[in-house]
């Protein structure tokens, strides 16, 4: 009896293990198909948006050539410049601000202290494209909606307001122990040389996910790099770039290169993700260690 029981457990619980593989394969292959489509169009031959055939006939280089050679209307590798400057910039003061205010509400005490977490919270659940008008004329006022200043302009849109997303670091914070900062004070130490000396090295894991949602961000954004370019074209970044190749006067000759770029945007991520997963990992190990 217990070993029919055992074989009618054993037969259930492979017949499930099956039908979540298959699920979890089905919906590995969609999630995949779109990123192999993209890259395969990246190398077609035939031009034009309208082909006959869903995959490519014939394969060539030349439409990544085209990014880097063709620059008489789109200059390509002066977009991809200006976003990994902007991206980069951002990216630093972001994350510091973001681990910074973090820190302040996890650890230090004060007056306003969960009216002002209650306010982000609020202002967090509207999406910041809302407030795009209001901070463009704030712009244009202070004068850095012209020339090489747009750079700067969309570097302080993109940190600027980075300190309301502190809940995921608040919450990775919040796992270190009082005791050691109370140590730390014991011994002399500053609430500066605690921040830096001390809850960094053990929030790696947080630090590496501040930085990569910090440098995604300006990377992809479109809203606000085209309100505040407007028409500066030698400003544009790679997101108004690629918009711009799909417009009708250009879809025809820029179609694939479009495709091309848009693996070319990826790479960046990728190796910024695929060089921080080893500190991510020694992160998550020291952290459980301490």
């Amino acid at each position: 009896m217990n070993q029919k029981k055992y074989a009618s457990a054993k037969r259930k619980r492979f017949i499930n293990n099956t039908a979540v593989h298959v699920i979890l394969g089905i919906l590995a292959v969609i999630w995949v198909f779109p990123i192999l489509w993209v890259i395969l169009t990246s190398f077609r031959a035939e031009k034009g948006s309208y082909v006959s055939t869903f995959f490519p006939q014939s394969y060539t280089l030349d439409n990544y050539v085209k990014l880097f050679t063709d620059t008489t209307i789109l200059n390509f590798p002066q977009m991809f410049m200006n976003t990994l400057f902007i991206s980069v910039c951002s990216c630093i003061l972001a994350a510091f601000y973001t681990l910074a205010v973090s820190y302040c509400l996890y650890r230090l005490r004060f007056k306003l202290r969960k009216p002002y977490m209650n306010m982000a919270m609020i202002l967090g659940l509207f999406p910041g494209f809302m407030s795009m008008v209001a901070v463009y004329f704030i712009l244009k006022a202070l004068g850095l909606t012209e020339g090489n200043l747009i750079r700067l302009a969309l570097i302080l849109v993109y940190s600027g307001g980075a300190g309301l997303g502190f809940q995921i670091a608040k919450g990775f914070f919040d796992t270190i122990p009082f005791a050691i900062d109370e140590a730390a004070l014991l011994d002399g130490c500053t609430r500066w040389q605690i921040f830096s000396k001390i809850t960094l090295p053990l929030s790696k894991p947080i630090i590496i996910y501040t930085i990569l949602t910090a440098f995604m961000g300006p990377w992809l954004d479109f809203i606000f790099a085209k309100v505040i370019c407007r028409a500066n074209s030698d400003q544009y970044t790679v997101a108004i770039g690629l918009w711009k190749m799909l417009e009708k006067e250009y879809i025809d000759s820029w179609y694939t290169s479009f495709a091309a770029g848009a693996v070319l945007i990826s790479i960046p991520i990728s190796i910024l993700f695929l060089s921080l997963q080893r500190f991510y990992v020694d992160g998550v190990s020291g952290a459980v260690k301490g």
